[in-house]
């Protein structure tokens, strides 16, 4: 396979597929540039060589075309800022506009395309029908807009004479720009910007190469949204840690009394079916032992801790108790392979972050005394970064719906079309 590393750009002409889906406030400027960053060494590498950068990303979720709140020239004076060049942007992304703009690039030249989900091409879904649309109109639609996505990705993949893709947080997605444009291009010319190919090796080493005692915090509020990632790690983990908002479902189905907390009615067997899964495979399977209960859910409610079997009514639990910490950090810190997906708690209030900050730091400290650890999915990498923690665990995932994907043992599009 190919590597951005032993490839030269001298004079070509690269599309690269990034992930430039940044928050912007109500004045379009960007909040967070984190996603960007992340995109910098590969860009940077490209212009080094003497090469041109075509860049593609999506922003936000447009659903009727060009819309100025979602156009990517919101981006384009921060990206050159960040590169320390003037960078250059054209509003469309396929047509002649576009092929005269690739034409004039010089060597170390980047150009941003205008938001390719402006195309209903990219994702292959049609947009804009009625209602009260027929089955027999929507497979119509789809199979027009299926039949248009292969013209369009012709047109993108025509631009360039290599295509890199670095955009890990969509390679879970079968789109033109992420899996179907690599078709277009000969195996040398097609490769992983350097972001997605740290992601890949992070996640290969968490569920390939897995260095023992492993365990994995899943937090989150529904069990039925973990479901799938939850039986694939029962396969691999010899630990599983399971927190957030799913405790209070585990517990009621074990006969807990749990107050107002928050519970799946419908998953209790779901629940009881993990834990019988979990001891027939030998998987320590760890739950809260106690809470930090409120009478509300808010930061300035009552609070008190108490068995998490024993919350009485009108209270709900909103974080694990400090035995619950304890338990945690010693399971994590006696660890080799570490995956963080969620957080203990409502970590959004100030006054229930404490379990969460318990985890993160007994992850770095297992991390220090040299385990592997990898933090994926918005709330978890919302956490380290709240806590002071990014830079004390081995890796910090980008992807939050990709890695969730890539957990749950699926084969990822956007990888496939450049591994094969």
């Amino acid at each position: 396979m190919q590597t951005i590393d032993n490839f030269n750009f001298a004079g070509k002409k690269a599309f690269v597929r990034v992930d430039f889906n940044v928050p912007l406030d109500e004045n379009l400027k960007i909040t967070d540039d984190t996603r960007m960053r992340a995109a910098l060494p590969t860009i940077k590498k490209i212009i080094a060589d003497g090469g041109m950068v075509i860049i593609g990303s999506h922003l936000g979720r447009p659903k009727k075309g060009p819309e100025k709140k979602f156009s990517l020239q919101n981006i384009v004076e921060h990206l050159s800022e960040l590169l320390g060049q003037p960078v250059k942007f054209v509003d469309d992304c396929i047509g002649e506009k576009v092929e005269a703009a690739v034409a004039e690039l010089q060597p170390k030249d980047v150009l941003v395309l205008e938001n390719l989900r402006f195309y209903a091409e990219e994702e292959g879904k049609p947009r804009g029908l009625a209602e009260d649309a027929t089955d027999e109109e929507k497979a119509a639609a789809k199979k027009a807009v299926k039949e248009s996505q292969k013209e369009f990705t012709k047109k993108l993949a025509s631009l360039a004479d290599a295509y890199v893709n670095d955009a890990f947080g969509t390679a879970h997605r079968a789109h033109a720009s992420t899996a179907l444009i690599a078709d277009y291009f000969a195996p040398e010319n097609k490769m992983f910007g350097y972001l997605m190919e740290k992601e890949v090796k992070a996640v290969e080493k968490v569920m390939k190469d897995i260095n023992r005692p492993f365990t994995a915090i899943m937090g989150g509020s529904k069990v039925s949204s973990k479901i799938d990632i939850i039986e694939n790690l029962l396969n691999k983990v010899d630990n599983l840690i399971i927190t957030g908002g799913m405790t209070y479902t585990f517990t009621k189905a074990t006969g807990g009394n749990i107050g107002n907390s928050l519970c799946e009615e419908d998953k209790l067997d779901l629940a009881l079916d993990i834990l019988k899964k979990a001891k027939e495979k030998g998987v320590n399977l760890v739950l809260a032992v106690d809470a930090k209960i409120a009478d509300a859910f808010s930061n300035d409610a009552n609070t008190k801790f108490c068995p998490v079997s024993q919350i009485p009514d009108g209270w709900e639990g909103l974080d694990i108790g400090p035995e619950s910490e304890k338990i945690f950090a010693d399971v994590i810190k006696n660890s080799k392979t570490l995956l963080w997906n969620g957080p203990t708690g409502v970590f959004e209030f100030e006054n229930f972050t404490h379990g969460s900050r318990t985890v993160g730091e007994a992850i770095a400290e297992a991390t220090k005394a040299g385990a592997f650890s990898l933090v994926g999915g918005g709330d978890s990498v919302a956490c380290v970064n709240k806590f002071g923690l990014a830079d004390k665990v081995s890796y910090v995932s980008t992807g939050g719906g990709a890695l969730l994907e890539a957990i749950e043992g699926k084969v990822l599009p956007g990888i496939k079309a450049i591994q094969g």
